[in-house]
């Protein structure tokens, strides 16, 4: 009630009630109407409002703006955390926010909330987070939040693209976006490269790569123009991996060579990783220069910076390079170190992964372990259904179809 939350913002103020009564009121006047047992005019309002450094609309909302504001740094606190301390982050945060959610209902910071609590409850595997994203898009697009509306675009065709229904995910990003260019008058650089690199990863997901490229190279041209250069090192590793998955010579080496410049200037470890590991894989499955290969797989194995998903795949290409060398048991104790990600999901990325277990056919084949070898040989083939074509996909079926002929 309104003489409740007086006396709180007072309280977090440190004002006793003779500071706040001043000289227009009287402390027993202050006293009754934050025991609501009067009613303050309109004029004794704003003067408290103003004696408390607050907004009348704050008192006479059931949940005012400065609480909103401290409840939301807490809530972005959480979602922001990663690794070891996110343990639990979303079920804290829907702890948090739910008592506010029936009361969000205008401003930034209650679109905000209602965007947290969404993703917190999709997260969470909970029903009903459709309802609150549809909330703080609507809340978004009437505020003109165009950054933050546009996340929710790229949110909402996620859910489906980590089911790897790629083309509903696509579909999706197409009708939010073509929302957000009918609804925003302006939208601002970073989002609109944003929506472009989502864009060229679901093309190329759904194997259009025509349509890929174009918005990639879109995308490109458009960073280089604004000089923000956003996103430059993801759209060059998608250029890079796209060209070598469909086994474009001249622009696997022009985004090779892009990849490799960019990360040398912003001294960007990832990039000069992924261009690295592209190199290695052209050594060993295009070249058979496995040595070679493996003096590259060996200098980063030696000193693995913390990149996880990388680590995996030079461990990958690892077992490769001992294959081309016949040193068939060390690469498969290689193939088994690695499990896919759960957290990958790109046909591009699940190829880079699937494509060991033809390998280990081969591996089984070379010493003789036939049934191993079969097994290996079918699984890849299996995962690799409902993907895209590429060399890697080909691969795997032509393996499965030599493995079992000389079963």
């Amino acid at each position: 009630m309104l003489g409740d939350r007086i006396r709180k913002i007072r309280k977090q103020k440190k004002l006793t009630l003779e500071a706040l009564a001043g000289t227009e009121l009287t402390k027993g006047m202050l006293s009754l109407i934050e025991n609501n047992k009067a009613k303050p005019s309109m004029e004794s309002l704003v003067y408290i409002a103003e004696r408390l450094g607050v907004e009348v609309t704050d008192l006479l909302e059931e949940v005012s703006t400065q609480e909103l504001r401290e409840t939301l740094e807490k809530a972005e606190a959480l979602f922001n955390q990663k690794g070891e301390t996110a343990i639990d982050k979303y079920k804290q945060l829907l702890t948090l926010i739910e008592p506010y959610t029936k009361r969000l209902t205008q401003g930034y910071e209650s679109a905000r909330l209602l965007d947290i609590y969404s993703q917190s409850l999709y997260r969470e595997e909970m029903p009903g987070w459709e309802e609150f994203c549809n909330q703080a898009a609507a809340m978004y697009d009437k505020m003109n939040l165009t950054s933050k509306r546009g996340k929710i675009a790229i949110f909402r065709s996620l859910v489906y693209f980590v089911k790897h229904d790629y083309q509903n995910s696509l579909e999706i990003l197409l009708k939010e976006r073509k929302e957000i260019e009918s609804n925003h008058v302006y939208i601002d650089p970073m989002t609109t490269v944003d929506l472009d690199y989502t864009e060229a990863v679901l093309h190329f997901a759904v194997g259009d790569d025509q349509a890929a490229t174009v918005t990639m190279e879109r995308a490109i041209d458009f960073s280089k123009k604004n000089k923000i250069f956003y996103r430059i090192d993801d759209l060059y590793r998608l250029g890079a991996g796209q060209a070598m998955m469909r086994n474009d010579k001249e622009n696997q080496k022009l985004y090779l060579r892009k990849l490799k410049q960019y990360g040398e200037f912003a001294d960007d470890s990832l990039s000069i990783l992924v261009h690295d590991l592209i190199v290695a894989m052209t050594l060993n499955s295009e070249n058979q220069e496995y040595k070679k290969a493996l003096e590259i797989i060996e200098d980063y194995l030696a000193d693995p910076k913390d990149e996880n998903i990388v680590e995996n795949l030079y461990i990958i290409e690892k077992g490769k390079s001992l294959y081309g060398l016949g040193e068939y048991r060390e690469a498969l104790l290689h193939f088994d170190k690695v499990e896919t990600p759960d957290d990958t999901h790109h046909p591009f990325d699940l190829a880079l992964f699937y494509i060991r277990d033809s390998y280990k056919a081969l591996c089984y084949y070379e010493v003789g372990e036939m049934e191993e070898g079969v097994k290996a040989a079918q699984l890849a083939v299996e995962n690799f259904d409902g993907l895209p074509n590429t060399p890697f996909k080909e691969f795997a079926f032509d393996t499965y179809k030599t493995i079992k002929a000389q079963n």
